[in-house]
């Protein structure tokens, strides 16, 4: 029988992360408002709508897809999806990440024409954003747009190639992360997994007619968030971390 041991630190159920997502409503290029298109490796994501309206554009190895949001509606992908937001007027969202929120701490790659996914110098000094506060909006949409730009040629490679036209972007994605596994691995290790594990020992607990974890059980609370109005991919995040 394994040994339950009571969580040393607050961690959501299951180990997920939560944000509150206010959608970009700046126009770009192809005419559309919204967010960033983008990848996550590791980790799956599900959005519940608070409110507002617009739509969610995926891609991945099954197709290109377009999913209406609209208040009340829950939709979420695995990793290796990728994902653009649409804001049809006052698209907020509160985001379910797995692994203690791990897409926000780095598991995410923006669908960058190649010559910017060579290496990881090269991805992060063309996804830098400049100054503090509302003067970062101008270059998070450059970047939001510089990212339109190789979406756009993945989906047309889609069409004339199928599944085999994503493979050079995963694989840059793969090389641009690989120095953050291990960062990875810890908050997955002190997360989703620890809890996975508590809950194996309390079953075993339970199985042998005890329960210790129910005299160690405690109220949680993160009574505001973290951080607020973080640019993010999509749009500007309030940040609930309970790791920070």
């Amino acid at each position: 029988m394994c040994e339950f041991d009571p969580a040393p630190a607050a961690v959501l159920p299951g180990g997920i992360g939560i944000s509150k997502l206010t959608v970009y409503d700046v126009e770009a290029p192809d005419g559309l408002v919204g967010g960033t298109p983008h990848v996550h490796l590791a980790c799956s994501e599900g959005y519940y709508v608070i409110a507002g309206a617009g739509a969610v554009q995926t891609l991945n190895a099954k197709g290109y897809t377009e999913t209406p949001l609209r208040a009340g509606t829950v939709v979420w992908f695995d990793p290796g999806t990728i994902h653009r937001l649409v804001n049809d007027g006052g698209l907020q969202i509160l985001t379910l990440m797995s692994n203690s929120g791990l897409p926000e701490a780095g598991d995410a790659v923006l669908t960058l024409p190649p010559e910017h996914l060579t290496d990881r110098e090269t991805y992060l000094r063309a996804t830098a954003l400049t100054g503090e506060g509302e003067a970062r909006t101008p270059s998070a949409m450059a970047r939001r747009d510089l990212a339109l730009e190789g979406y756009a040629v993945l989906r047309e490679r889609y069409e004339a190639e199928g599944p085999v036209a994503l493979d050079e972007f995963y694989a840059a994605a793969i090389r641009i992360v690989r120095p953050q596994l291990a960062d990875w691995r810890k908050r997955w290790e002190q997360g989703a997994r620890r809890l996975a594990d508590e809950t194996g020992a309390a079953l075993d607990a339970l199985e042998a007619g005890t329960a210790p974890h129910l005299q160690s059980a405690v109220l949680h609370e993160l009574p505001t968030p973290t951080e607020y109005g973080r640019h993010g991919m999509c749009g500007r995040l309030d940040i609930y971390d309970t790791q920070a």
